[in-house]
């Protein structure tokens, strides 16, 4: 007696590779709109921060962080003022988390969070703790911050710039390309491609090579405040 093998027909085998077809489709699909989400989110930390500075100094006329009122206006323990120079002093870094509360002397950098969040622009806690004054994540689970360019950190930029870490390269290449001119050592937006997690923004233009999207590159956007 012959024994008929069973198997799968044509039109079963095509049903199936639709559906995979398909799944695959709303997998890359999902991918891209999670993307396209985090670079919208980025765009909108730089504006929204940009908008907030300009706001506070419009309403106080001072820079959030540097405001020499700040201590006396709101009260709050160990808040301190800023010197009123209009640069955030001592130094600081982007990336810079102070050990205690923020002082004037090294801390305007994380004092410009505490200012912020005290008058209202930026969302967060005001009370005598870290999630006060510590910059906050962007969307690529890196952090976002200010500083202060100078000749040894600053990416070639002069005066006050806000930067944000940790931007997978399809990411960062776009939010330069929407906002400003897609060339890493130019503009108002600038690019370096990091070798470490959120680092100390370089201090040359020469260390700003063009970027490349190799779908493994990170890189560190800056922009002018």
């Amino acid at each position: 007696m012959k024994i008929a093998q069973k198997g799968f027909t044509l039109v079963e085998i095509a049903i199936v590779l639709v559906i995979i077809g398909l799944l695959l489709g709303g997998i890359l699909k999902g991918q891209e709109m999670i993307t396209q989400a985090k670079i919208k989110n980025v765009i909108n930390d730089f504006n929204g921060i940009t908008a907030a500075v300009a706001s506070y100094q419009d309403r106080y006329r001072a820079l959030p962080g540097d405001d020499s009122n700040a201590a006396t206006r709101w009260n709050v323990t160990n808040l301190v003022s800023g010197n009123g120079n209009g640069v955030f002093d001592g130094g600081c870094q982007y990336n810079e988390t102070p050990a205690a509360e923020p002082a004037q002397a090294d801390g305007e950098c994380n004092l410009f969070w505490w200012d912020l969040r005290l008058s209202g622009f930026v969302a967060g806690t005001t009370a005598d703790q870290a999630s006060s004054w510590l910059q906050p994540n962007n969307a690529a689970n890196g952090i976002t911050g200010v500083q202060t360019a100078s000749a040894a950190s600053g990416m070639g930029f002069a005066g006050n710039i806000v930067c944000t870490s940790n931007l997978p390269d399809k990411i960062a290449i776009a939010v330069d390309t929407q906002m400003d001119d897609a060339t890493a050592d130019s503009g108002q937006i600038r690019g370096y491609k990091q070798s470490s997690p959120n680092p100390v923004a370089p201090g040359a233009t020469a260390a700003l090579t063009p970027y490349a999207e190799t779908g493994t590159n990170i890189y560190l956007l800056c922009k002018a405040l």
